[in-house]
């Protein structure tokens, strides 16, 4: 599995998400706290159908973090990309790691 760099872990704020182009997919990138630790789950709200998830809010729910859309408010899994109220409406996860400092996404 080939992963690609699309930023510093610097870049992006504690508590916030970037989106980055990872083979042409716009890619939501997250880091939920001050660890070097990132999530990555397609930018697309199926809702909405808007590429806005990697603007909205980063929660926790049952031991899980989750990101609700900034548009429709529904809830995304940042490991699975499973939606909390509609499965039918998933959004793909993305293999994500930090080596060295720089953010690195499975393509």
């Amino acid at each position: 599995m080939a992963f690609e760099k699309v930023c510093d872990i610097t870049d992006i704020v504690p508590g916030t998400g970037v989106c980055a182009l990872v083979k042409d997919q716009q890619v939501a990138v997250f880091r939920p706290s001050e660890a070097e630790e990132v999530f990555a789950i397609s930018n697309m709200d199926p809702f909405a159908r808007s590429n806005v998830l990697s603007r909205g809010l980063i929660g926790e729910h049952k031991g899980e973090l989750w990101v609700a859309s900034p548009l429709k408010k529904q809830h995304f899994n940042l490991a699975t990309g499973a939606c909390m109220e509609d499965e039918r409406f998933n959004v793909k996860a993305f293999k994500a790691r930090v080596v060295k400092g720089s953010v690195e996404i499975a393509g």
